[in-house]
């Protein structure tokens, strides 16, 4: 007989759109037992996106635990309940994908959909809210119930993670296990969907589906790139060098030649656009643009040197250099605001091209950030990592919650 589980989720936002993060908890349907928790701090977002969210993350974890589960969804989101009960039609565009990736995880006979009032959602929503609290103070949200139901005491935050997320699971054990690859395999054609991998020696098995694999590309060199000038969003938007170009054309003959992306998506910037044009010309694809890929807005910093910056605004870089959350001088971004909207970005583009590999056409801030984030490394991470112009890194999402950085600052196509 099947195992029957209850999932309790919930999502919110401080403003609407605002903070946001979402909880869900999964349960014996026979004893009320919690069995797992999870929750996550997820930068600016709606109600809405939220409450999808903790769906999604409430059956991931209830496949985690057995996916062969009878799933009970509880619900005080009526939109949400209805939509994903197919009463309701799924019009905004934000949230069909969601919608569509909630879909994937269990086969549709093993669930039932029920709504209940916000008083008897209690338990969702204090989780969601502990993830905002830990957002806001910058730290990773710990769950108390680990998977089989035994509690345990939360461990301490990880110092500075801006997105506060945590599933304890086997099967992150399992995904983690067999996630590592050579530097050229790393973006080699991952296993069909649904396909069954040969259990990791040691860890045991778990079925995550085929991850969502993101290349990142940093654009090739511009004008400014050899004299390491600050180049982000609030300048002049330079367009490739020469050397620039035939980076450009390197890279595309390497992508081509390894054939596995399925799809290019590019920061608005023009060096991006014109890098990610000279691959989808090679790869016959085409190129949507992502804002949250943008690099950050450097302020007054735009097209100085670090030595012109210390100069002139000494006090304003030292600040700059201490902590994450200080914008640079004349009302540029913080990386922690960067974060966010990197963050915010990933996530969509997870739901958009579940089990698919793309190319990501960015910059060296949104690269560090996707790669820290995907380490849970701390936010002085950003200052330790090398990024060459037109160089490849690559991260695995799984659907469990969990990634793998596969790659980093790959250049052997450009000698």
């Amino acid at each position: 007989m099947a195992r029957r589980f209850v999932v309790e989720a919930d999502g919110g936002s401080r403003g609407n759109p605002g903070p946001a993060g979402y909880g869900a908890v999964v349960l014996d349907a026979e004893t009320g037992e919690p069995l797992a928790e999870v929750a996550e701090y997820i930068g600016t977002a709606t109600n809405n996106v939220a409450e999808y969210k903790g769906l999604i993350a409430g059956l991931r974890a209830a496949y985690a635990l057995d996916p062969a589960a009878e799933v009970r969804v509880r619900m005080d989101s009526k939109l949400v309940i209805e939509q994903m009960s197919g009463r309701w039609k799924i019009k905004h565009p934000d949230m069909r994908p969601l919608a569509a990736e909630a879909k994937a995880i269990m086969p549709p006979g093993q669930l039932t959909y029920e709504w209940i009032p916000r008083e008897k959602n209690k338990h969702a929503d204090r989780l969601a809210n502990e993830a905002m609290d830990a957002g806001k103070r910058g730290e990773r949200w710990q769950p108390k119930v680990p998977p089989g139901g035994t509690p345990a005491a939360a461990s301490g935050p990880a110092a500075g993670a801006p997105e506060a997320a945590a599933l304890s699971a086997p099967a992150a054990l399992a995904a983690f296990a067999g996630t590592a690859a050579p530097a050229d395999e790393a973006l080699a054609e991952p296993a069909a969907t649904g396909a069954t991998a040969a259990p990791a020696v040691g860890w045991g098995s778990a079925d995550l589906g085929t991850p969502a694999t993101f290349v990142l590309l940093r654009h090739g060199e511009t004008p400014l790139t050899p004299e390491k000038r600050f180049s982000g969003s609030g300048g002049t938007d330079p367009g490739l060098s020469d050397v620039g170009r035939h980076q450009a054309e390197r890279v595309a003959a390497a992508l081509a030649a390894r054939g596995t992306i399925q799809a290019i998506v590019t920061s608005p910037l023009r060096r991006c656009r014109e890098t990610a044009d000279a691959v989808a010309r090679r790869l016959g694809l085409d190129v949507r643009v992502e804002e949250g890929l943008r690099e950050t807005d450097f302020g007054a910093w735009e097209g100085l040197t670090f030595a012109e910056v210390k100069e002139r605004h000494p006090d304003d870089l030292e600040a700059w250099l201490a902590s994450t959350k200080v914008a640079p001088t004349g009302g540029g971004e913080s990386f922690a605001t960067v974060t966010r909207r990197v963050a915010l970005a990933r996530d969509k583009l997870i739901a958009r091209y579940t089990g698919r590999t793309v190319l990501l056409v960015t910059h060296v801030t949104p690269i560090k950030t996707l790669v820290r984030l995907a380490l849970g490394a701390p936010p002085e991470t950003l200052f330790r990592m090398e990024l060459s112009a037109a160089s490849l890194s690559a991260v695995a999402y799984y659907a469990d919650g969990n990634a793998s950085l596969r790659l980093l600052n790959e250049t052997a196509h450009l000698r």
